[in-house]
């Protein structure tokens, strides 16, 4: 989704009210040891003297000076720190405690946004789609094989519903592992209510926490904003954002998709996503609960052809988890 002006500028508020939160801080903190300790004031005041006399002797070039002023400058900056540590303070106590030590909480690091903006773009994101709270309900630590048949088997693989979820949610968890390391998508096909939806959030939940970039789209979603931006129903800057996030965020996932009305629109946006992603080399998870064979034709042999060659493909068979917990909410 890509930023309005209100939602850049939400974030920017942040970083200005953290930066206003760190000066008070520092404020208070130096008052307090100037009130406690006298001499720290007496310190300061030396230092800066000395710094200004090391300043103009460096104009002058006055090496021996600029030695002398600088140990000066180095045994006062060594009492204060002395000072606080017999105190019982820690030696930065007067240095200012920033949430990201990167940009100093500014949100940049030169021109460039830091990585502490992105995830801010990316929590602000979470937050107005509700996804924050079903990521505390639906991680790994959540998932249960319970809800997986032993009598179920897959004719394919000889493996029952259970053995075939274990190993699917295995392999999500190892693509979390590696996600650092190498490139990889995944695929994951099954019927309605198997835990395709649960499993990204899992993955989802797990990238976040380590301060990568992830977006979540139902499909409906996602070729609606495309819509908007195609058919002039959003602006040029709007449609820049959306293009930037869907692009080069780190993790995509694009849930539930053949739910939507497929159309020749739809299939061509769908391979710009696929094909862009694959360039940049940036890891996406798709969802469906097509058939491989209904997904090809739905989309066209040249959209399967690239998921199929560059996706690993994760199948999980069962019976409707949302029906069997129904079911068993009614009878307690």
């Amino acid at each position: 989704m890509g930023l309005t002006n209100t939602q850049y500028n939400t974030i920017m508020r942040d970083y200005q009210r953290r930066q206003a939160k760190n000066q008070q801080e520092l404020s208070r903190r130096t008052e307090e040891i100037y009130n406690r300790f006298p001499e720290f004031s007496e310190i300061d005041g030396r230092i800066a003297a000395s710094s200004t006399a090391c300043a103009r002797a460096l104009l002058l070039d006055g090496t021996d000076s600029v030695n002398e002023l600088r140990s000066r400058i180095a045994a006062l900056s060594a009492r204060k720190t002395q000072i606080l540590l017999s105190n019982g303070y820690p030696a930065d106590y007067l240095s200012p405690q920033y949430r990201c030590p990167d940009c100093q909480d500014t949100g940049y690091i030169g021109t460039e946004k830091c990585h502490c903006f992105r995830q801010a773009i990316i929590d602000l994101l979470y937050m107005q789609s509700n996804l924050r709270e079903i990521l505390q309900e639906e991680n790994f630590a959540a998932f249960s094989l319970s809800y997986y048949s032993d009598r179920i088997t897959d004719p394919v693989t000889g493996l029952t519903a259970r053995q075939t979820a274990k190993r699917t949610a295995d392999e999500c968890r190892r693509f979390v592992r590696d996600f650092d390391r190498s490139f990889e998508n995944i695929f994951l096909y099954g019927d309605t209510g198997l835990g395709k939806t649960f499993l990204s959030h899992c993955i989802a939940r797990e990238l976040l926490d380590s301060t990568h970039s992830v977006i979540y789209f139902s499909a409906f979603r996602l070729f609606e904003l495309f819509a908007d931006s195609a058919f002039g129903r959003s602006d040029s800057s709007s449609q820049a954002e959306l293009e930037q996030h869907i692009f080069e965020c780190d993790f995509l996932i694009i849930d539930d998709l053949g739910t939507e009305l497929v159309n020749s629109f739809v299939s061509s946006q769908l391979f710009l996503v696929l094909n862009e992603r694959i360039l940049r080399r940036k890891s996406t998870l798709i969802s469906t609960n097509l058939a491989l064979a209904t997904f090809a034709d739905t989309y066209s042999e040249r959209v399967f052809s690239r998921i199929s060659s560059n996706y690993t493909m994760l199948k999980l068979i069962g019976d409707d988890i949302r029906l069997q917990k129904k079911i068993s909410h009614r009878q307690s």
